[in-house]
C-alpha cells in the first residue's frame, strides 16, 4: 500500500484541474453539447458528481464489510444524471466540489486494513478497495476531456497515460480486436503484438490512448505498412474503427 499516497496526490491534482475547468463554465457553456453523443456538459458534470458519491459507497463497503452497491441500478444512475444536467453552472460547481471533498475525506480516513477488502462496481470484476482510486482517476481524466472545454488528451499526465494503457492492454478484446499490433512511439520495447487480425498501428502513448478510448478520431495514430519500420503520412487516414 506504499503507492497509496502517490495515487491520492494524483487524484487530488486531477480533481483540482477539473474543478478549475468547471469554475470557468457559464450557464450557456453548461447547456452546450459535450464531446459525448447526446450529452451536454451538464450531463458530464452531473455524472462526475454522482460518480464521486458512488465511490463513497464502495469505500463504505470496504470499511464496514456490509455490501453497499455503487449505484442502486443503471437506470437510477441515468435518471439522476438527467435530472441534474440542466442545473446552473454554480450549482454544478458546488455539487462537484462537495462530492469530491467528501470522497477525499473518506479516502484519508479509510483504515489501512480496508484497502485490501474486495468490492464490486456496476461492472465486473470485483477488485480491492485501493482500485477505487484508479477508477475515479479514470473517470476524472477521461470525462475532463469529454467536456470539450480546453482540456485534451495531451494534457493527461504521463503517469495517467501509462497506467491506463497498462489496464487497457490487460483487458484487450482479443476476439474482437480490429488491429493486430500497437506500437507506442518513444517507448522502447512497447510493441503489443498478436492482438487480432487487423493492421498494425503506431502513435504516441497519449494519442494512442485517446484513439483506443474514443477520445479522438485517430489524430497522431497511423497504420504501419507490412515490412516498414514507421508509418508514412498523417494520423487518422485509413484507420480501422478502434477495438470495442
Amino acid at each position: 500500500m506504499t503507492v497509496l499516497p502517490a495515487v491520492q496526490a494524483e487524484l487530488a491534482a486531477a480533481t483540482d484541474r477539473l474543478l478549475a475547468t468547471a469554475a470557468s463554465l457559464s450557464d450557456a457553456d453548461i447547456a452546450a453539447p459535450s464531446l459525448l453523443p447526446g450529452w451536454t456538459r451538464g450531463h458530464v458534470l452531473a455524472h462526475l458528481s454522482g460518480n464521486a458519491r458512488s465511490h463513497l459507497n464502495l469505500l463504505t463497503w470496504a470499511r464496514t464489510g456490509v455490501e453497499t452497491p455503487q449505484y442502486r441500478s443503471l437506470e437510477a444512475r441515468a435518471d439522476e444524471i438527467e435530472a441534474a444536467a440542466a442545473r446552473p453552472a454554480a450549482r454544478h460547481l458546488a455539487d462537484l466540489t462537495d462530492s469530491a471533498a467528501r470522497l477525499a475525506a473518506a479516502i484519508r480516513e479509510l483504515p489501512a486494513r480496508a484497502w485490501s477488502a474486495s468490492v464490486r462496481g456496476m461492472r465486473p470484476p470485483p477488485h480491492p478497495a485501493w482500485y477505487v482510486l484508479v477508477r475515479r482517476l479514470r473517470e476524472v481524466g477521461m470525462h475532463h476531456v469529454d467536456l470539450g472545454a480546453g482540456y485534451g488528451p495531451h494534457d493527461w499526465p504521463e503517469t495517467f497515460v501509462r497506467r491506463e494503457l497498462h489496464d487497457l492492454r490487460r483487458s484487450w478484446p482479443y476476439g474482437r480486436s480490429t488491429v493486430s499490433e500497437v506500437v507506442l512511439t518513444g517507448e522502447p520495447g512497447q510493441k503489443w503484438q498478436n492482438l487480432g487480425h487487423g493492421p498494425a498501428v503506431h502513435g504516441s502513448p497519449a494519442d494512442m490512448l485517446a484513439w483506443l478510448t474514443g477520445r479522438s478520431d485517430g489524430e497522431g495514430v497511423t497504420l504501419v505498412p507490412a515490412g516498414q519500420p514507421s508509418p508514412p503520412g498523417d494520423g487518422g487516414a485509413l484507420l480501422p474503427e478502434p477495438p470495442p
